[in-house]
């Protein structure tokens, strides 16, 4: 009894460990710590991220499945490369995933839904952008709600791996000053008026509208040099 007790929490405390290190790793990646193409070598992260070889394996492989992390054949992991024709493949898939997913997630969205889209919206209006690590699981907590009624688990984590695949772009276009100058709350404010009111021309009007103004900033970028591809 004793003994299964102890390999219960071991794995328990594995698993956390895991955990850990993805969302952490996730978090360097997405804001450019860990540059794209860069090396990322097990015995290297250990001392960063205090833990073994295990969880840091494992941590890595899990990255690959959102296409931020790499794998070198039989070599090691690296960080996914940046490029302008990625980076259109990312926006083309998720506006037209998002759309159908937008459009169904009105059409079927119940009572509870709407509870939890008002509630994400209203703690999203109230957190500053400039805390980065509480911002942005919120951020990404309200867009994937907007979607979430649809009612089809595949179609949501297609979105769900295109949004982690596409926001390290984001924040790239975020480090553009003219970016900043955007109304981006008020973006936000628009696309959930939209859809709590059931308008889903208009809402999915509005969220492809949100992403093309990211879009414009980062192709601008990639033809000045101002991001060249790696």
């Amino acid at each position: 009894m004793d003994v299964d007790i102890i390999q219960n929490d071991t794995k328990s405390m594995t698993k956390t460990a895991i955990d850990r290190v993805y969302q952490e790793l996730r978090q360097k990646i997405i804001k450019g710590e860990f540059s794209p193409g860069e090396r990322l070598k097990v015995e290297t992260l250990k001392p960063l991220f205090d833990t073994g070889a295990s969880p840091i394996r494992e941590a890595l492989s899990l990255l690959t499945s959102n296409k931020l992390v790499e794998r070198i054949d039989q070599k090691g992991f690296r960080v996914s490369a940046v490029s302008a024709e990625n980076f259109n493949e990312i926006f083309m898939l998720r506006c037209n995933l998002e759309s159908l997913a937008l459009r169904k997630s009105i059409e079927l969205g119940d009572n509870a839904w709407e509870e939890k889209l008002v509630l994400l919206h209203h703690r999203l209006s109230r957190t500053s952008m400039a805390d980065f690590d509480v911002w942005e699981p919120m951020h990404k907590s309200f867009h994937m709600c907007l979607l979430e009624a649809c009612q089809s688990p595949i179609l949501l984590s297609y979105c769900n791996n295109l949004y982690d695949q596409n926001i390290r772009y984001r924040f790239l276009a975020e480090k553009n000053s003219n970016y900043n100058s955007r109304d981006v709350r008020h973006e936000h404010d628009e696309v959930f008026n939209a859809t709590i009111n059931r308008k889903a021309d208009l809402a999915v009007e509005i969220l492809l509208r949100h992403y093309t103004d990211t879009g414009a900033f980062l192709r601008e970028s990639f033809k000045t040099g101002g991001m060249a591809s790696r």
